[in-house]
């Protein structure tokens, strides 16, 4: 039986990939092909116990251990499911298409361009890439909204300017946010998808937050040497999106592997999100309040005034103690909310996109 990369002989009690053996254990290998052989149906836990562990009397977390050593193996989430598909308080459903080795289908179909099954290949990466680009913006201006809500009401400036300057840096929290969770959002489900596993994931949004803050930071520094012959040269950066993108990936990874809810994910991701926030700015990194005093210090005329918030941590300005609890919460509250709609979304049950053989694609 074919299915993805991937073909089990359940006589043979093999499973390959690519036509490489892939070690798996005899039980977990009898749930696998139980669950191929019905594949589409619902494969309730009475029966895995009856015919994989055949009345030996086991407990619920064997089973559902066994089910993560197979997503493990196939390079499966249980969030967006390709091969295994979990039916809460009932069982397991194997959702993805399947070839019987009898059917010549394969053998039988035209041939395909080795550029156009690259294409094929790459489409479900881009969709995927596209959807947490999405969720993750949204997720980033939720952040950035809250953020500049915050700072806004602690710092604007008294009488008729303070909902005029109120409103920009909601505004500037809001876009800035917004597009560093898209573009985090989009490597975190990009990387996962062409790297399975923990370090996929977390390489991608590591990456694309690097990206992301290094040409934010390069414009943000230029727009303002253009415009007024200075600009402050320790703003966030490269560095910071690096930190902030990996625990985004490392929360997604683990929301995925602990099959949590998007509202548990995204709260403890906001811890790491904060430990994040607090070493980064312990090592000398910004994130938006300490870019913002960098700022009010080069144009001494600024109407913006963040010593409220400094007098919070008990600084007479915004110094290093108040930047650092400053930095760790915008941390923290960023990363936990993309987090949060990146696991929120709907599992897709796409059939999987065929591998490159010899002579074209087969199923």
């Amino acid at each position: 039986m074919r299915f993805d990369r991937f073909r089990l002989d359940p006589l043979d009690r093999r499973l390959t990939r690519d036509g490489e053996t892939v070690e798996l254990s005899g039980r977990y290998l009898d749930a696998l092909a139980l669950l191929v052989a019905e594949r589409g149906r619902l494969v309730t836990k009475d029966r895995f116990m009856a015919e994989v562990w055949r009345g030996v009397p086991v407990t619920d977390e064997a089973l559902t251990q066994c089910v993560r050593s197979l997503r493990r193996v196939l390079g499966d989430d249980a969030t967006r499911p390709r091969f295994i598909e979990t039916v809460p308080k009932h069982g397991y459903r194997f959702v993805a298409e399947v070839a019987d080795g009898e059917t010549q289908a394969a053998a039988e179909a035209p041939a395909v361009p080795v550029a156009a099954a690259v294409t094929a290949a790459a489409r479900p990466a881009w969709r995927e890439g596209l959807s947490g680009a999405a969720s993750g913006g949204a997720g980033g201006a939720v952040a950035g909204l809250i953020g500049g809500v915050v700072y806004g009401l602690a710092v604007s400036p008294e009488g008729m300017g303070a909902t005029s300057a109120l409103l920009v840096l909601i505004c500037v929290t809001t876009v800035l946010a917004l597009g560093a969770g898209g573009a985090v959002g989009f490597g975190v489900e990009t990387g996962r998808l062409l790297r399975p596993g923990a370090w996929g994931g977390i390489l991608g949004g590591a990456l694309a937050g690097a990206l992301v803050g290094g040409v934010t930071r390069l414009i943000g520094l230029d727009a303002l040497a253009l415009l007024t012959g200075q600009a402050p040269a320790d703003m966030t950066g490269a560095g910071e999106g690096l930190a902030l993108g990996a625990a985004i990936g490392f929360g997604v990874w683990l929301a995925a592997r602990r099959g949590w809810s998007a509202r548990l994910a995204g709260a403890v991701s906001s811890v790491t999100g904060l430990f994040a926030g607090l070493t980064m700015s312990l090592l000398g990194g910004r994130l938006m309040g300490g870019s913002l005093e960098l700022l009010i210090r080069a144009y001494p005329d600024a109407r913006l005034d963040l010593a409220p918030l400094g007098a919070l941590a008990g600084e007479a300005t915004f110094g290093r103690a108040a930047q650092t609890v400053a930095a760790a919460l915008e941390a923290g509250l960023f990363v936990g909310c993309v987090v949060a709609l990146l696991t929120a979304r709907p599992a897709l049950r796409q059939a999987p996109v065929g591998v490159v053989g010899a002579s074209g694609v087969r199923g």
